[in-house]
């Protein structure tokens, strides 16, 4: 932007002036106005003729913004808030938004659809088109063994931190005794008004136990409503690492040595059919949930936040790799409720029974999976002082919430992480009951 100084500051003009060229014909001037500049690198030309001349003398600038160069581009460090609230829970009369835009994902098929009316085979890339991705068979392993020591960890963790979950609804609470905010939405919840019937929690209430279908070839035929019982059911994280290249010899996998080809939606050539083995029993112990209590007992006094660190590194592990991981490997889950499907396309199993469902007769409706459906955090409130008071009503604006993980694993010794520090808003300091009302 051009700055105009006062009438009176003046410059005499001379051809000798920086910044300033004169144009056709010699223009006889004394004194020009002087103008600043806040543009970094301005370039200022003053044009003339001898046409304009006769009649009234014209002064043209002509600026223009010259690149950036010789600068040190430095990297400003993440600003981590003070506080953050935890995402807004989805209404169930509702379907769920999409993680990629609608308008990118029409202009992918579009474009797909333009190849195929010309008969051009669709590029694919591994592991698109059914070929491992070398690079992401070490992650695969890595998240597999992480998952063992997450299960390990946080079943001895669970003989140590008293976790207590609502008999009639989906809330957990990790601490001595139950709070007392009035938030259930179970069945009897009016008559109790809203207060939680709290009892003793397993580890499926903190681990959210999420689980898929076994696909011996994931591009191979699709499971009907009919077939679904010929597939077993194990953990989703467990079948995307064994589709990234995990062999286990309970629940084998079918490896290609010849890419797939497509065009548009229709598979051209995918290296025929191959029977599928027979099922050789049930899922690795190690690898399941199912009374792991009873599989681990508790540590040693002294070994407690050792297992609290390693548990809560673990967790973080899993969920890196798990990002990682869906960043190539496709996962669909329902729009409506918490089905989730490894592979390229879900399955057509009716069993979908959320908003709707008759509209679709019991069929999921398909999209992009994130990480949290796949690996989902279970947020509870964060005790401060677990040996003090029960959570109350009044004060709940004041607490914080965190992942059940996390939470149980800090209560056993382990320290904060970072990143989850905002949402359990450690800076602030709880009011008591009646100091709570003479806040703004």
């Amino acid at each position: 932007m051009l700055q105009q100084l006062p009438a009176g500051a003046f410059a005499p003009w001379t051809q000798s002036n920086k910044g300033a060229s004169l144009g056709v014909g010699e223009f006889k001037m004394s004194r020009i106005p002087v103008l600043r500049s806040s543009f970094h690198g301005l370039k200022v030309e003053i044009a003339h003729s001898n046409a304009i001349a006769k009649t009234r003398p014209r002064i043209f600038f002509c600026t223009f913004r010259s690149p950036y160069r010789g600068r040190n581009t430095i990297k400003k460090h993440e600003i981590i808030p003070q506080n953050t609230d935890l995402p807004p829970a989805l209404p169930k009369k509702k379907k769920k938004p999409y993680p990629v835009p609608l308008k990118k994902i029409q202009q992918a098929a579009r474009a797909d659809k333009k190849l195929a009316e010309m008969g051009i085979e669709k590029p694919l890339e591994p592991p698109k088109n059914g070929l491992l991705a070398q690079d992401l068979i070490p992650v695969a392993y890595q998240v597999l063994d992480s998952w063992k020591v997450l299960i390990k960890g946080l079943a001895q963790l669970m003989h140590v931190v008293p976790v207590h979950a609502c008999s009639e609804c989906s809330e957990i609470h990790v601490g001595l005794i139950g709070h007392d905010i009035q938030d259930c939405h179970g069945t009897t919840s009016g008559a109790r008004r809203s207060h939680h019937l709290w009892i003793k929690a397993s580890i499926n209430d903190v681990l959210i136990p999420i689980e898929s279908y076994h696909m011996f070839d994931p591009f191979g035929r699709r499971i009907k409503h009919e077939t679904r019982f010929n597939y077993d059911r194990i953990p989703a994280v467990v079948e995307l690492c064994i589709q990234a290249g995990v062999e286990l010899q309970e629940y084998p996998s079918r490896r290609r040595t010849e890419p797939i080809r497509m065009i548009g939606r229709k598979v051209i050539e995918m290296g025929g059919i191959v029977e599928e083995p027979p099922l050789c029993g049930s899922l690795v112990a190690e690898l399941d949930t199912h009374s792991a209590s009873g599989r681990f007992p508790p540590p040693p006094k002294e070994e407690v936040p050792a297992v609290a660190r390693e548990t809560l590194f673990a967790y973080e592990r899993v969920k890196w790799g798990v990002r990682k991981l869906m960043r190539k490997y496709t996962v669909k889950a329902c729009g409506y409720c918490s089905e989730v499907h490894v592979g390229p396309w879900g399955h057509n199993a009716k069993l979908c029974g959320e908003f709707k469902h008759q509209w679709r007769d019991g069929k999921h409706g398909w999209q992009d999976a994130t990480v949290d459906e796949v690996f989902p955090p279970n947020y509870v409130w964060h005790v401060e002082d677990p040996m003090g008071p029960a959570l109350t009503s009044g004060l709940k604006r004041f607490y914080g919430k965190a992942p059940a993980m996390v939470e149980a694993s800090v209560q056993a010794g382990a320290s904060v992480p970072e990143k989850y520090k905002p949402m359990m808003r450690l800076d602030i300091v709880v009011p008591e009951d009646e100091e709570a009302r003479l806040i703004a």
